[in-house]
């Protein structure tokens, strides 16, 4: 089955892309983050003390979302990949992309009692390109992309001379390999994970120069499909987008929020540019994932606006009978939700105050 990943980025890339050419994913790779929190609480236990999900829960929604079929891509870790793309094979007629995060680098070392996510990140890889293509350390030819023929992979940048020269020769090192393997990756740029490294108004600059300068020196053959990145409000959201017709910018969702800050930040950012955005503490946590993943395709599509998106939402809740976290007016706040995995906004302005800024010329 043709994906719906290929042929929308197809014509965004030549540039023939339509309203609904927006790339959604569903960010299922937590567990390469936070260990035992990674599948979030149950709903009925979500702002309470209680149990997690289990590992088996998590995986289980990934296979509904995939079932629903409404985002282009599942992003999962290369254990879940292995069970539910080769073991499987829920991806087979399915319109949805599998992926896999190919590198976890050590800000997102986010373990109870840890201080990792506040000491200086670190490049590292658990899983080898080839694991997540075929699920062992060698494959054949004909085992090639059997499992994920995508990854994630993530740079995160600190202004400093030789922690970010490791970062880009570890980049350089997973590029020759993927290219080897026929292995495609989208790039996720973090902002810094140590405060005071950039002056905050010259954060959007910092991010996009590096993104521009890295890949100035990378062939078609080598380059990531699209972008991840925080979204730092219009001014910087046009700047990438007009720069150069090969990079598809995309943006990361951070911390769950209200419904409006996910449905706010996902209108926005397409309006100014942005055309992929992947979400996942924001659809993991949320009342019910499906509906909430609806309510994103349509905001993706131009059907609906983000207002508009958090009522019909409220309303699909209320007669599925689910009861939701808050209340309708509460929901429609804008708050500042955190957008590191740390769990806080170390140096870039929360996301509400971005979300309505206006370009400067």
């Amino acid at each position: 089955m043709r994906k719906t990943l290929d042929a929308k980025i197809a014509r965004i890339r030549e540039g023939r892309a339509k309203s609904g050419d927006f790339v959604l994913a569903d960010a299922k790779d937590a567990d390469m983050a936070f260990g035992m929190a990674a599948p979030g609480r149950p709903p009925e236990c979500h702002g309470q003390e209680g149990r997690f999900r289990s590992l088996a829960e998590y995986r289980e929604s990934i296979r509904a979302v995939t079932r629903q079929g409404l985002v282009d891509i599942v992003l999962m870790s290369a254990s879940s990949s292995e069970i539910l793309a080769i073991e499987e094979r829920l991806f087979d007629d399915s319109p949805v992309t599998p992926a896999a995060r190919a590198n976890d680098t050590t800000d997102i070392h986010v373990v109870r009692g840890g201080r990792y996510t506040s000491d200086l990140s670190l490049p590292f890889r658990t899983a080898t390109i080839d694991q997540i293509q075929c699920g062992k350390a060698e494959c054949a030819p004909a085992e090639r992309g059997i499992g994920a023929n995508l990854g994630l992979y993530s740079c995160t940048f600190n202004n400093d001379t030789e922690a970010d020269r490791r970062v880009l020769a570890a980049y350089r090192d997973f590029r020759i390999e993927a290219e080897a393997r026929g292995f495609r990756h989208f790039l996720e740029v973090f902002d810094p994970n140590l405060p005071g490294r950039v002056d905050p108004e010259l954060l959007g600059h910092f991010v996009n120069d590096h993104i521009g300068r890295m890949l100035a020196g990378v062939p078609k053959a080598g380059r990531p499909l699209f972008l991840k990145i925080v979204y730092h409000g219009p001014k910087f959201m046009e700047e990438l987008a007009a720069y150069d017709p090969e990079l598809v910018p995309g943006i990361l969702g951070g911390a769950s929020g209200t419904t409006y800050d996910a449905f706010k930040l996902l209108a926005e950012a397409k309006k100014y540019g942005a055309r992929a955005a992947l979400f996942g503490r924001k659809i993991n946590n949320a009342e019910n994932q499906l509906l909430f993943v609806e309510m994103l395709r349509r905001i993706a599509d131009d059907e609906i606006g983000p207002e508009e998106a958090v009522r019909a939402y409220h309303g699909a809740l209320q007669e599925s009978g689910t009861r939701p976290f808050r209340p309708l007016e509460d929901d429609m706040q804008l708050t500042n939700a955190a957008v590191s995995y740390g769990g806080g906004v170390p140096v870039s302005e929360p996301v509400a105050a971005r979300l309505d800024r206006k370009p400067s010329s």
